[in-house]
């Protein structure tokens, strides 16, 4: 003969069952949403310039193609502000503060080439488009500025389109992770397109020209 087994097990495990849930829900109803982009943030970066090396760049230096150095190192600066959201979307404005410079030595041997400097500097404004949280963000942007791009073979003076200031326009795009309330790591990748320079000391003038810049670095908040 079976005994029924007792049912108070049963009923007091499902109060305890309910209890646990509970309890374990607690933590994640607890949890703030994600904070806002801030209203202000800070990129610095290293980058890497592939500079044009177009035949006719070269012309209005009085070089040759290959003497253009091409690849080079240089430094991003960017302050952004965020007065705007809307929807998805938040809008960015800012300024950028960019150099760079690039090198082009002989190989040694070599007589029929020289070494040539090549340096780029610009200021401009950015308007952003910027989609996700203040824990990590992507964004779109683009802007106009004033640069100047001066290419001089060694033991050479500057050409007057060396020291010219041409219009420039910027685009491209990044994103920013933050590890760290206030630290994250950012990368940029961005084209400028500049405008034709003007002839110079019997050369022809500088041909509209762009060139890519990759950078990454760190961005600072509030």
């Amino acid at each position: 003969m079976t005994r029924a087994r007792p049912r108070g097990g049963l009923r007091a495990a499902g109060p305890l069952a309910l209890t646990g849930i509970l309890v374990a829900a607690i933590p994640a109803l607890a949890q703030e949403p994600p904070p806002p982009i801030p209203r202000v943030a800070l990129d610095v970066h290293a980058t890497v310039p592939h500079f044009s090396q177009d035949a006719a760049l070269a012309d209005s230096r009085g070089l040759s193609a290959g003497e253009l150095p091409g690849v080079g190192l240089g430094a991003h600066m960017t302050v952004t502000v965020y007065p705007l959201k809307w929807r998805a979307i938040t809008f960015g404005l800012g300024g950028e503060l960019v150099t760079a410079r690039a090198r082009y030595t002989p190989p040694q041997g070599t007589e029929t080439t020289q070494p040539v400097t090549e340096t780029f500097r610009s200021l401009g404004a950015q308007l952003s488009l910027n989609f996700g949280t203040g824990s990590g963000w992507s964004y779109l942007s683009g802007g106009i500025g004033r640069s100047n791009l001066s290419i001089v073979p060694e033991g050479r003076e500057p050409l007057d389109t060396d020291d010219e200031v041409l219009k420039t326009i910027n685009y491209g795009g990044g994103a920013r992770w933050f590890a760290k309330p206030h630290l994250a790591f950012s990368f940029d990748v961005r084209f400028y397109a500049l405008n034709p320079g003007t002839p110079s000391f019997g050369f022809p003038g500088s041909p509209r020209m762009r060139f890519l810049s990759i950078g990454a670095g760190v961005s600072l908040k509030p």
